[in-house]
């Protein structure tokens, strides 16, 4: 069977963005693919962290996974820290990556700000890691959004490199895997600006933590306009079309199917169907994610048990790099 990998930061303020435009997809995937699933909290020290946060958002996003519907049994779920393969690859693979290639990289340019030359060596190697977090485990296709092709392309051209050094197929050339139309969640604030963890206002997120009533009173309070109908323009009524967008990603139709629905409707019609379908959508997500978070040691030993299944597939891998590169094990 073909394998994914795929992974997210544990940096906290789960949304519905993280849900509709990953997690969601990753449940889907997890009946047609062998599935690594990973909490890369490596990518996350590449800027500061609180380490009581970090060990706490860990587990938070791990409760995420199977509160919406990754399965641990069927799937391999673990932190990247757990398993070393991850730090000694991306090591290995560093000493053969020229620095042109990362100089190319716009993630670092747009994250580490004007002044680069206080961003941390790990943000600018970042791509390398993310690289040596899929070829450990020798994954055949990678799900990606639109902000991650870049790195994925990265991937592809560090492990053929390697194979035509040591002319030898080592690593394979994972594919990228699209999954349709992505699901651009933006602001319920303001309809020209992604919904962020980082956003001031609770309100502009819906959280994967939000309890029902919560969910409920943001939608309700989301900004829309002032004209009648149901018309999706993205570009004249962006925060109207955010939200048709929502609707038709929770009910799984399109955006037209959506309107056409609703055509002789107002747009408070709209908005309240969509505020039931989000509270019975997302709110038994946010509970079980309560009752898992009541229960550290309960994630704790699905995360061992997950990275001792990686290690089963990745410290093989590493084994075999070494040997090609020609480094002694006595």
């Amino acid at each position: 069977m073909a394998r994914i990998f795929s992974g997210a930061q544990p940096t906290g303020n789960l949304h519905l963005g993280n849900y509709l435009g990953a997690i969601r997809n990753w449940v889907t995937l997890q009946d047609s693919y062998e599935s690594v699933f990973c909490i890369v909290d490596l990518h996350a020290i590449t800027v500061w962290q609180d380490p009581k946060a970090l060990i706490r958002q860990t587990r938070e996003l791990t409760a995420a996974y199977i509160a919406a519907g990754i399965d641990p049994e069927r799937c391999v779920i673990f932190n990247q820290s757990a398993v070393t393969a991850h730090s000694e690859l991306a090591w290995l693979l560093n000493c053969m990556t020229p620095i042109g290639w990362l100089n190319r990289m716009t993630q670092f340019k747009e994250k580490a700000g004007k002044d680069r030359e206080k961003a941390s060596l790990g943000l600018y190697a970042y791509p390398v890691l993310m690289a040596a977090d899929i070829l450990a485990y020798k994954a055949t296709h990678v799900p990606v959004g639109e902000d991650q092709k870049q790195h994925l392309e990265l991937t592809r051209d560090i492990a053929q490199r390697f194979n035509q050094l040591y002319e030898k197929d080592v690593l394979p050339l994972p594919e990228p895997m699209i999954l349709g139309a992505a699901t651009r969640v933006m602001s319920l604030r303001d309809g020209t600006k992604k919904m962020s963890k980082s956003d001031p206002s609770d309100y502009a997120r819906i959280n994967l933590t939000d309890d029902r009533d919560t969910i409920a009173q943001k939608l309700k309070k989301a900004r829309t306009d002032s004209e009648p109908g149901v018309t999706y323009e993205p570009e004249r009524r962006p925060e109207v079309a955010n939200l048709i967008r929502i609707y038709a990603a929770l009910d799984g139709r399109t955006t037209d199917q959506v309107v056409a629905d609703y055509a002789d409707a107002p747009f408070t019609t709209v908005k309240t169907r969509l505020t039931d379908l989000a509270v019975e959508k997302l709110g038994p997500i946010a509970e079980e994610m309560k009752r898992l978070m009541a229960d550290p040691a309960e994630i704790d030993r699905i995360l061992a048990k997950g990275a001792d299944r990686a290690r089963a597939i990745a410290d093989p891998v590493v084994a075999e790099v070494r040997e090609t590169i020609g480094l002694l094990r006595p």
